[in-house]
């Protein structure tokens, strides 16, 4: 039988010295948002609309962020991350479908920022990324959020909303979300 990784689960071995060993799932922490929390799916804010990030956004967004790297890397809470670097369409299409994953496991939500005025979601804008903070605190999340250089006059307005919709509609207890000037 083939084991596979949980998020937030720990493998605790049973019956290690016999023949029919076998591994528990254990819970070592709560899960990143309740079971019973429902995802917000869109927010809808002055000249953006946030959708979840998935595959069928990889060619604009590809364009979005490997034109604006420098604009990415002045942006609060990027400074001194590997990311963004130089990344074929096909490797952003793989880390595009590891966000989507991680949505559909509850275990990050990375939202893409669309302009209201394409429906088409052809054009991207920015990405909003809610994910667990590195230290691992129960009922916090680290938020990061950028946005392409052409648009930089959007950053404060969608640092204001997504600030305003995390502590109104999301189950956080804090936040740690770069301020903006």
């Amino acid at each position: 039988m083939e084991e596979k990784s949980l998020p937030n689960h720990r493998r605790l071995p049973v019956g290690m010295n016999g023949p029919h060993s076998v591994t528990l799932p254990l819970m070592t922490e709560r899960p990143f948002v309740p079971t019973d929390f429902v995802v917000p799916r869109e927010l809808v804010g002055p000249g953006f609309r946030l959708a979840p990030l998935g595959p069928e956004h990889n060619a604009a967004d590809h364009a979005a962020w490997s034109g604006s790297m420098e604009h990415i890397r002045a942006t609060p809470g990027f400074a001194g991350r590997p990311w963004p670097h130089v990344m074929s369409a096909s490797q952003n299409l793989a880390d595009l479908e590891q966000h989507a994953a991680d949505f559909a496991a509850r275990t990050g939500f990375t939202y893409t920022v669309l302009p209201t005025d394409r429906p088409d979601a052809q054009e991207v804008l920015g990405c909003v990324y809610i994910y667990p903070p590195q230290n691992g605190d129960a009922g916090a999340a680290s938020i990061r959020s950028w946005v392409r250089a052409d648009h930089a006059d959007l950053d404060t307005v969608l640092y204001a909303a997504v600030r305003d919709w995390l502590a109104h509609d999301w189950p956080f207890e804090s936040v740690d979300y770069a301020p903006r000037r």
